[in-house]
C-alpha cells in the first residue's frame, strides 16, 4: 500500500528549479532530522521550475512505530501539483444527514514519488500554507510529455511490484484436498495482497473517468470488463432515445424480501451469541474485548493522551480494537449455528486476532516503561488482554479438535 503520510509533515521544501531534478526536505512529528528527497523528473506546469514550500497548520501524528520510512528517499517523481480539484463537502461540520450534501471544489497540494525502498509514497492535502517562487524554467509541451510518460511508466513499475506479491501469495491446493486452517491462513495472505493491489488502483484512478474499467483491466477481471464496455456501447447506440428511468443497474441487487432473515441459535445463546444493548448480535469474546478496547480509549481520552502523539500508546489502542474487529469476524458468524463456519477458517481467523493482540501487549509494555498511564490502568488492561488471550487459544483448541 502507499505510504501516506500528509498528518505526520510538520513542513517541507519541494525544489524542482533544475530541470529533470527534485529535491526536497520534510520534516516530520517528532522526527529530528528531515526526510531528503532525491528524486529524478519533473513537477506539473504550476509546480515545475519552482521551489514550493509549504507549512501544515493542523495537528500532525508521528508515524506508526513500525513504519520504517527510508531517511533519503531515492527514486522518481509521480504527480507533483498544488492545483489537483478535489471534491469536498460544503460544510465539514455538517452532522444534520442531508444527502447529498452541498459541495465545492478545493484544489490540493498533490506529492507522489516512487521510493526505490518504499514504493510509492504520496502527501495530499487541502489545508497546507504554500508558497511558491516564480519558476526558473518552463514545461514545452514536449517536457510535459515526456513527464506524464515517466510518471506512468514510474507508477506501472510499481504496480508491477504489487502484482509480484498478489503472484507469490496465490495458493491453489489440489480440488480434493480437504482444506485446513494453514490453507485458509494463505489463503487470507493473497486477499491481502489482492485488496491492496485492487486500493492501490483505487487511490490512483479514483478521479479518472474511465475508473471502472482501468481497474477491471488491472485487475484481471474479464467478464466485469466486458460487461462494462457492453454497458458503454448500449448507452452510447441509445443515447439519443433512451429513457432514464428504464436503465438497469451493472448487478441486479437481491431483493430483501425474498431473503431469509438468519435468526442466531437460541440453544446456543451465552455461549457463541449475546444480545448487545442496541439489539445486535455479537459472540461474548468479540463483544468483551471491544468493550475493552473502547474503555480504554475512553480513559485515555480523560487522560488526555489519546491524541496520537506517542507511538507506542496509539499502538496499543489500535492493535487493542483492531483485536476486537477480528474477533468479530471470526467468531460473530457462530451465532446463526456452527455448521456456517468450517472449522479450519475459525482458527486461521483467531490466529489473526492473536497477532494483533501480540502486539498491544508488545506496546503496552513499552507505555508502562514511559509511565504514560497510571498504574492502575496499565495492570487492568495488562489483565484484560491476558485473558482475552487466554480466551483464543482455548477457542483456537475446541475448534481444532472438532475440525
Amino acid at each position: 500500500m502507499a505510504w501516506r503520510i500528509e498528518q505526520s509533515v510538520v513542513r517541507g521544501e519541494i525544489d524542482n528549479r533544475v530541470c529533470g531534478i527534485v529535491t526536497g526536505r520534510l520534516w516530520l512529528h517528532g522526527q529530528p532530522d528531515p526526510l531528503q528527497l532525491e528524486l529524478s523528473g519533473n513537477a506539473c506546469a504550476d509546480l515545475a521550475g519552482c521551489l514550493l514550500t509549504f507549512e501544515n497548520p493542523a495537528k500532525t501524528y508521528a508515524l506508526p512505530k513500525d513504519a520504517r520510512i527510508a531517511p533519503t528517499q531515492r527514486g522518481s517523481i509521480g504527480d507533483l501539483t498544488a492545483s489537483r480539484k478535489v471534491k469536498l463537502p460544503e460544510d465539514l461540520d455538517d452532522e444534520s444527514g442531508r444527502c447529498p450534501q452541498p459541495e465545492r471544489v478545493a484544489n490540493f497540494l498533490f506529492l507522489e514519488w516512487f521510493s526505490e525502498t518504499n514504493g510509492r509514497v504520496v502527501i495530499e492535502s487541502p489545508d497546507f500554507k504554500l508558497t511558491i517562487s516564480t519558476p526558473a524554467w518552463k514545461l514545452t509541451p514536449e517536457l510535459e510529455k515526456q513527464r506524464q510518460g515517466s510518471a506512468e511508466a514510474a507508477f506501472k513499475g510499481f504496480m508491477e511490484k504489487v502484482t509480484e506479491a498478489l503472484e507469490r501469495a496465490r495458493h491453489e491446493p489440489p480440488e480434493d484436498k480437504e482444506w485446513d486452517e494453514f490453507d485458509y491462513e494463505k489463503l487470507m495472505r493473497e486477499s491481502d495482497a489482492r485488496t491492496d493491489k485492487v486500493m492501490e488502483l483505487m487511490d490512483k484512478y479514483r478521479d479518472h473517468p474511465d475508473r471502472e474499467k482501468i481497474i477491471a483491466r488491472e485487475m484481471g477481471w474479464e467478464k466485469l470488463e466486458e460487461a462494462l464496455e457492453a454497458r458503454e456501447r448500449a448507452e452510447s447506440e441509445g443515447a439519443a432515445n433512451s429513457d432514464p428511468d428504464d436503465d438497469e443497474p451493472l448487478f441486479e441487487a437481491a431483493d430483501a424480501s425474498e431473503v431469509d432473515e438468519l435468526k442466531p441459535d437460541p440453544q446456543t445463546e451465552g455461549v457463541d451469541w449475546v444480545r448487545e444493548e442496541d439489539g445486535g448480535v455479537s459472540h461474548p469474546l468479540s463483544l468483551r474485548a471491544f468493550n475493552s478496547s473502547m474503555d480504554l480509549w475512553d480513559k485515555c481520552d480523560d487522560l488526555d493522551v489519546a491524541d496520537g502523539d506517542d507511538a507506542d500508546l496509539a499502538d496499543l489502542i489500535t492493535s487493542f480494537q483492531i483485536t476486537s474487529a477480528k474477533l468479530s469476524g471470526a467468531l460473530d458468524s457462530l451465532a446463526y449455528g456452527r455448521d456456517t463456519s468450517d472449522a479450519p477458517f475459525v482458527v486461521a481467523r483467531l490466529k489473526r486476532a492473536l497477532g494483533h493482540l501480540h502486539s498491544a501487549q508488545a506496546a503496552l509494555i513499552q507505555v508502562e516503561g514511559k509511565k504514560l498511564l497510571p498504574d492502575e490502568l496499565c495492570v487492568s488492561t495488562r489483565r484484560e488482554l491476558f485473558e482475552i488471550r487466554e480466551e483464543i487459544l482455548r477457542l483456537m483448541g475446541e475448534f481444532r479438535r472438532s475440525s
